[in-house]
């Protein structure tokens, strides 16, 4: 019986940019074709962690963009509607 991996909440992952770096440097290595398969491995299941980060990193972003607008004079701000077409 194989035991998975876990992530304890409390451990630090790494920001945005920080995870697409550790992927592109993934990717080059993988090109590369220098590496074993074991560790052709462990990289596509590290680049898969990251890709997701990175994902749920821009899904974040996407959630708290907000658009300014001016009415009456004033400026506010509301949500930006990603569906609308201008």
């Amino acid at each position: 019986m194989s035991k998975k991996p876990t992530v304890s909440k409390t451990a630090v992952l790494p920001d945005f940019e920080a995870a697409f770096a550790e992927l592109e440097k993934i990717v080059e290595k993988m090109e590369s074709g220098e590496q074993s398969l074991e560790e052709a491995l462990k990289s596509f299941q590290r680049g898969i962690e990251l890709t997701r980060m990175c994902q749920q990193g821009l899904k974040d972003a996407e959630q708290r963009v907000e658009k300014l607008i001016q009415e009456n004079g004033e400026f506010k701000t509301e949500s930006l509607d990603l569906t609308k077409e201008d």
